[in-house]
C-alpha cells in the first residue's frame, strides 16, 4: 500500500502518515458518492443550509486545535489563530444567499404557460484543495456545492492532509451523509482516471499552472466543467496622493503574511517617483521588524515555508536578481540558515521585468520595488504578467482607482487594500490564473447547471 509522509516545515519531521486510496477504492467510493447525490439533493434546501451551518459551529469550535495543526503542517504562527474568521464569513454568507439564488427564475405562470429556469446541481464535485489557505479554499467551493444539492470528494493537498480530515469529521459529526461529504487521499495518477473515466461531474482545482492544466487535460472530451484558480503575480500601485503608512502596513502584510504564501499575495509594488524613497525606507523598516522562527511560539510573526522546495525557489529568484543588479535590503535573520524552510523577508529594488522575481511566481516572503513616472506606466508594468487574479490601487481618489482599474487585466481591483476575499463578490481571474468563478451570487452558478421548464397548462 503506497502512502504519503506529511513532513513538518518546522524541523523536518514526519508529522502524519496516510495511506492512498487505491485505484478500486477509489473508484468504488467515487460510484457511492455519486449513488448518494440524488437523496441528498432532494432534501430540502433548508435542511442542507442547516447542516452546513452546523459543520460550520462544529469548526468554530476547534481553533485553537486548527492553529496548532496548521502550524506543523504549513508553517503559519500559531500567533494568527488559524483560519475560522475567513472560513466562518465565506460559509455564513453563502447560506445566507442560497435560496434567493437558487431560486427558479419563473418566466411566465399564466393559465396556458408555466415557464421557468432551475438551478440543479452537477452530481459529484471534486474538490482539489491548496494547501497555503486550506480550510478557506477548500470551503469556498465545499459549503456552496453542498447547499446547492452536488455530493463533494475532497482531495487535499499533501502538505495539510490533516485539514482534509478534520473537514470530512465536521460535516458528518454535523449529519452529512460519509458519502456525500468524503475525503479521499488520492494520487496524481487515480485522480485523473476519476476525471477522465467521468466518475465525477464538476473540478475545482485550486493550485499551480502545471496542476490545472494537468486538469484540463484529464478531462478532455469529456466536457466536465473544470474551474481552475491558479496562483499570481499581484501588483500593488502606489500614486503620490496615498496615505503612505497605511500603504506600507497593508502592501507588505499582503506581501509576507503567510510567508508570503498566498495566491492573492502582492509580489511586485510600483511606486509614483515622488514618494518612491519614502515607501521603500519604509517597507524595509517593516520587513526588518518581522521575528521569523518557530511557528509555535507567541512571538513569531513569520514561520518557515510550507516546504523546502519552496523555500529553494524563492531564494534561486532572489539569487538571480541579485547577480543581475537588484540590490537586497534586509539582513539575514538568525532563523535562516540560508538552506532551510526559514527565509529571510526580504525587500528589492533596482529590480526589471527580465528578472523572473518580477515575472514568476515567487510564492514566498519577497517583493519588488520600482518607481514609476505615473499612472500609464504603472498600468503598463501592472499587466505585463502572464497572470491576473487582483491588483490594489493606493490613491485618495476612487475615480482614478475605477478607471484604473478598468484598464487593469486583472479577476479583482482593490483600492487601498489587497490580499482579501471578499464572499459577496466573484472570486476569478484571468490569463495563466485560470478561469473559475467562486463565492458570490456567481458561485452558485458555477455550481449548477440551468435547466428550462416549458409547462403548457391547456
Amino acid at each position: 500500500m503506497a502512502t504519503i509522509d506529511l513532513i513538518s516545515p518546522i524541523d523536518g519531521s514526519v508529522y502524519l502518515t496516510r495511506e492512498v486510496m487505491a485505484r478500486d477504492d477509489a473508484f468504488e467510493a467515487a460510484a457511492e458518492t455519486r449513488a448518494a447525490q440524488a437523496d441528498w439533493a432532494a432534501r430540502p434546501m433548508a435542511q442542507r443550509i442547516e447542516l452546513v451551518l452546523e459543520a460550520n459551529r462544529i469548526i468554530g469550535e476547534t481553533t485553537d486545535r486548527m492553529a496548532l495543526e496548521l502550524a506543523h503542517q504549513m508553517g503559519r504562527p500559531v500567533r494568527y489563530g488559524g483560519e475560522y474568521g475567513g472560513f466562518n464569513e465565506r460559509l455564513t454568507y453563502m447560506a445566507g444567499i442560497a435560496e434567493e439564488v437558487l431560486a427558479p427564475d419563473v418566466i411566465e405562470d399564466s393559465d396556458a404557460f408555466r415557464r421557468m429556469i432551475k438551478r440543479v446541481p452537477w452530481g459529484t464535485v471534486m474538490v482539489v484543495a491548496p494547501w497555503n489557505y486550506p480550510y478557506m479554499t477548500a470551503i469556498n467551493t465545499i459549503a456552496p456545492a453542498l447547499i446547492a444539492g452536488n455530493a463533494v470528494i475532497l482531495k487535499h493537498a499533501r502538505q495539510t492532509l490533516q485539514v482534509g480530515e478534520r473537514l470530512a469529521e465536521a460535516f458528518h459529526a454535523a449529519g452529512v451523509p460519509e458519502a456525500v461529504m468524503r475525503n479521499a487521499v488520492l494520487d496524481h495518477d487515480t485522480t485523473t482516471d476519476l476525471i477522465a473515466e467521468r466518475r465525477v461531474d464538476f473540478v475545482n482545482f485550486t493550485g499551480s499552472v502545471g496542476g490545472g492544466q494537468a486538469m484540463e487535460r484529464a478531462a478532455a472530451g469529456t466536457f466536465i466543467p473544470v474551474s481552475t484558480e491558479l496562483g499570481g503575480k499581484d501588483p500593488g500601485y502606489v500614486r503620490a496622493d496615498a496615505n503612505l503608512d497605511a500603504a506600507v502596513d497593508t502592501l507588505m502584510d499582503g506581501a509576507m503574511f503567510n510567508s508570503g504564501q498566498c495566491c492573492c499575495g502582492i509580489e511586485r509594488i510600483y511606486v509614483q517617483r515622488e514618494v518612491y524613497d519614502a515607501f521603500v525606507d519604509k517597507a524595509v523598516a517593516w520587513a526588518s521588524a518581522q521575528k521569523l522562527g518557530n511557528p509555535l511560539e507567541a512571538e513569531t510573526t513569520m514561520g518557515p515555508m510550507a516546504n523546502i522546495r519552496f523555500a529553494a525557489e524563492v531564494r534561486a529568484q532572489i539569487d538571480e536578481a541579485l547577480a543581475d543588479g537588484a540590490v537586497a535590503h534586509v539582513d539575514r535573520m538568525a532563523a535562516d540558515d540560508g538552506r532551510g524552510t526559514y527565509v529571510t523577508p526580504q525587500v528589492l529594488t533596482n529590480v526589471t521585468h527580465d528578472m523572473r522575481v518580477m515575472r514568476d511566481e515567487s510564492f514566498g516572503p519577497v517583493v519588488g520595488i520600482m518607481p514609476v513616472e505615473g499612472d500609464d506606466e504603472a498600468v503598463r508594468l501592472m499587466n505585463d504578467s502572464r497572470f491576473g487574479l487582483t491588483a490594489s490601487v493606493w490613491t485618495s481618489d476612487a475615480g482614478v482607482a475605477e478607471s484604473i482599474g478598468d484598464r487593469l487585466e486583472t479577476g479583482t481591483v482593490f483600492m487601498n487594500r489587497c490580499d482579501y476575499l471578499d464572499p459577496a463578490l466573484c472570486w476569478t481571474g484571468c490569463k495563466d490564473t485560470g478561469r473559475g468563478a467562486g463565492l458570490s451570487r456567481l458561485g452558485f452558478m458555477a455550481l449548477t447547471r440551468p435547466k428550462s421548464y416549458h409547462l403548457r397548462k391547456a
